[in-house]
C-alpha cells in the first residue's frame, strides 16, 4: 500500500543522479519530495517544511551527516534513514547513536528502501512540535540556535546554550547534575558540579528577571534543575 501523498521526504544528498533516483522511488510510492544538496540547507529545509521522514547521506560537502544528525536532533524527532556507500560497522553505530532510526547502503533496492521508510514512520512519531519555545520574556528557536528576551538577542555561549536547551527538552521535569554533566561535558566530568554552578549562575543573569530568585530556572536542592514555564 502506498504511503498518503501528503507525507513528505527530505532527501539531504549532493549527488544529483541520487537524488533523481531517490526522488523517482520515493514518488512512486506516493510520497512528496523534498531535496537538499548540503548539510545547511538540509537543516534549514528541515526546519521550514516540517518532512514527516528524512533520508540523509554521511558525506555532505559542508558538514558531515552525523553533525547533521546531531543538529536535528537538538530540537526534531523526525524519522531519519542513512544512505551512505559506507558500510563498516564503526560509521553505522556512530550515525545510529546519533539519532538515526536505520541505515541502507548504497547500492540500494527501490522496494527495499520504501519497506524501511515506512518502517521507520511506523516506530516513530512525526515532529509535530513548534520548534519555537516560549516561558516568561523568553523565545527560544531551537531550529535555528537563537535566544530572545523580549524580542531582543541574548547571546549565549555553546555551554551555556547546550544547558539551557537541555533543560527545554526536559522542561517540566529535574534534570540531574550527573546527565546533564554527562550529555555536556562529557562522561568524565560527572563530579565537576563546580561547571555547571558557574555555568547555571551566568544563564540565569541572561534570562532571569530576578537572577537571585528565578522564576525559570530552577534548583532542585542535591539533585539537578529544571525549567518551569
Amino acid at each position: 500500500m502506498n504511503e498518503p501523498s501528503s507525507r513528505k521526504v527530505l532527501i539531504i544528498d549532493d549527488e544529483s543522479q541520487i537524488r533523481r533516483l531517490l526522488r523517482l522511488t520515493l514518488a512512486s510510492g506516493g510520497y512528496t519530495v523534498l531535496e537538499a544538496e548540503t548539510g545547511q540547507l538540509g537543516l534549514q529545509e528541515a526546519a521550514a517544511r516540517q518532512p514527516e521522514g528524512i533520508i540523509l547521506d554521511l558525506g555532505l560537502p559542508d558538514m558531515s551527516g552525523v553533525e547533521v544528525l546531531r543538529r536535528l536532533r537538538e530540537w526534531s524527532r523526525v524519522p531519519v534513514l542513512i544512505l551512505s556507500v559506507r558500510d563498516n560497522e564503526d560509521d553505522k553505530i556512530e550515525a545510529l547513536d546519533a539519532g538515526a532510526d536505520d541505515y541502507l547502503t548504497k547500492p540500494f533496492g527501490g522496494r527495499e528502501l520504501l519497506a524501511r521508510m515506512r518502517a521507520v514512520m511506523r516506530r516513530t512519531q512525526p515532529n509535530e512540535e513548534s520548534t519555537v519555545v516560549h516561558f516568561g520574556e523568553i523565545e527560544i528557536d531551537l531550529a535555528a540556535r537563537l535566544v530572545r528576551r523580549q524580542g531582543v538577542e541574548v547571546h549565549l555561549t555553546m555551554k551555556e546554550y547546550a544547558l539551557l536547551r537541555l533543560l527545554v527538552q526536559h522542561r517540566g521535569k529535574v534534570v540531574t547534575h550527573q546527565q546533564i554533566l554527562r550529555e555536556i561535558w562529557g562522561p568524565t566530568a560527572t563530579q565537576n558540579t563546580h561547571y555547571l554552578r558557574v555555568h547555571m549562575t551566568h544563564l540565569r543573569q541572561k534570562i532571569e528577571t530576578d537572577p537571585q530568585a528565578p522564576r525559570h530556572l530552577k534548583t532542585d536542592a542535591g539533585i539537578g534543575y529544571r525549567l518551569v514555564e
